[in-house]
């Protein structure tokens, strides 16, 4: 039973929220700053699992978290869609005209860039967690500084939100890998997403012959990224999610690939939560 997991930020940051909707709001969070230390507290037992952003449906893939999950031999065990609304808040009694600086996440800044054309007296600064700068402006009852995060971070926080929704893009989703250190024990019947790593030979159609596979066995791809190998030039490693109505489909695909790809790795069986 999970009753711990780690997420990057702190409370009212993104990855709790999806720690208090994909568990529920009496799960304990760890609390940190990094990736890399998301996966020491699983690795070192501090944490029951872990919540790492993947993708983001504006900015695209988070790569270097592909590379953390496969290096330290993880296991994806559940996944979550999270729709991200980005709001303006600083210290009550203020507006948009006494802001002068907005602290967030890089992501956070690109994905309201387009907000604060608006307001060119308003510097942009990046910074390491959306929720952690509204937790400093509170602490430190800093005026005229403003932070981009969610809802829940106001909340917590007791911040004013000055301006909501505030990304370009109104429709904007993040998906969620929920990982352990060790496979999930869902029945067989309950799964019907995967994620594999394979690589290939450097030759003409090899990466189309095994989409061929994944075709002709029923399972449809819904993300496939590559991602180089840095100890050998110019090969790649290519990350799949596939979706399946029958188990024993996937199981034969799987059986055909681990015969014409190299090095095939299951990263994950779950439940697609896109259904």
């Amino acid at each position: 039973m999970i009753k711990s997991v780690a997420i990057q930020g702190v409370k009212g940051s993104f990855h709790h929220i999806v720690s208090q909707q994909y568990f529920d709001e009496n799960i304990v969070v760890d609390e940190c700053m990094t990736f890399d230390a998301v996966i020491d507290s699983i690795i070192k037992d501090k944490s029951d699992a872990a919540i790492m952003a993947i993708e983001n449906s504006i900015a695209g893939s988070i790569i270097p978290n592909y590379a953390l999950i496969d290096t330290h031999n993880l296991h994806i065990v559940g996944e979550h869609y999270l729709d991200i609304q980005h709001h303006l808040m600083a210290l009550p009694n203020q507006t948009i005209d006494d802001i002068k600086e907005v602290y967030s996440h890089p992501m956070a800044l690109l994905q309201c860039k387009a907000f604060f054309k608006q307001y060119p007296h308003i510097k942009l600064i990046e910074d390491i967690d959306t929720a952690q700068v509204a937790q400093r402006i509170q602490e430190n009852q800093t005026t005229n500084i403003a932070a981009i995060a969610s809802r829940l971070a106001a909340q917590l926080f007791e911040l004013n939100i000055i301006s909501e929704s505030i990304q370009t893009i109104k429709h904007n989703e993040t998906r969620f890998f929920i990982v352990r250190t060790k496979n999930s024990e869902i029945p067989e019947n309950e799964i019907n997403k995967a994620s594999i790593k394979f690589e290939l030979d450097h030759k003409r159609g090899s990466l189309a012959t095994i989409l061929n596979v994944l075709s002709d066995c029923m399972l449809n791809l819904t993300k496939i990224q590559s991602l180089p190998k840095i100890e050998t030039p110019w090969k790649y490693a290519f990350f799949v999610d596939v979706t399946f109505e029958s188990y024993k489909d996937y199981d034969k695909a799987k059986s055909i690939m681990k015969i014409m790809a190299q090095d095939l790795k299951v990263l994950g069986e779950y439940k697609n939560a896109r259904l």
